[in-house]
């Protein structure tokens, strides 16, 4: 009998410990998260995985070239592509849908939209890392002397190609910190080996879910870039 009672002892628990293995079941690792390429990290300090949320920006774009002052300001929908030109110094405001520009491209339209693109561009650059086709960034090694005053930061150098847009083939080298902020930045339109920009970056703001820089100030007092009566929703 007492054989039978440690056979059946046995059975019950080479049981018990069969059926402890069957419910340890291996869990299902995660799946590895692709590593964020050098533009997606820039992009995402200014707020790009918020951007398709955002329904309207508004915006004053400034620029002083030694004693000369520009003043636009803008309305634009990024979802619809409304772009409302609401004034240029004592110029008339203007309405357009950008669409507009492969339907009934005239040389008014044309105009305004080559200073939308442009003003545009200065206050939401980063963002274009991410959302333009034809551009091709890349991290410099090492660090790189700043082109504005002293210290060095990581470089990252941005080219634009295929011929398409207003500025085709532009280059811009960034200037960023540990976080992927931009500090400075040179601007080579068309590629051209004298820089035909350089500023700083500064007066950064959250507007909405934007992080915006702006203030652009260049070398010295005679150009600087500055944006005003910013609003985002």
């Amino acid at each position: 009998m007492r054989y039978k009672k440690n056979t059946y002892l046995f059975i019950l628990l080479a049981g018990l410990l069969l059926s402890g293995c069957k419910k340890q079941t291996p869990t299902n690792k995660p799946a590895e998260q692709k590593e964020l390429t050098v533009a997606e990290k820039i992009a995402n300090v200014y707020g790009a995985a918020s951007f398709d949320k955002v329904n309207s920006i508004k915006f004053t774009f400034n620029v002083q070239k030694g004693k000369k002052q520009v003043h636009r300001s803008w309305y634009w929908e990024p979802k619809t592509g409304l772009v409302k030109f609401l004034s240029y110094n004592k110029e008339k405001p203007f309405t357009y849908f950008r669409k507009q520009l492969s339907e009934n491209p005239t040389d008014e339209l044309k105009s305004i939209d080559s200073k939308f693109i442009n003003d545009q561009y200065w206050l939401l650059f980063p963002l274009h890392l991410v959302l333009d086709k034809n551009v091709n960034v890349s991290l410099d090694k090492g660090m790189f002397k700043l082109p504005i005053g002293e210290g060095e930061t990581k470089r990252v150098i941005v080219e634009y190609s295929g011929g398409k847009g207003y500025t085709p083939n532009d280059k811009y080298e960034l200037y960023i910190d540990n976080n992927y902020k931009i500090v400075q930045w040179i601007y080579r339109r068309n590629n051209s080996p004298t820089p035909t920009r350089l500023t700083k970056w500064e007066d950064y703001k959250q507007v909405g879910p934007l992080y915006l820089s702006l203030n652009r100030p260049g070398k010295d007092g005679s150009f600087r870039v500055w944006f005003t009566d910013v609003e985002v929703k």
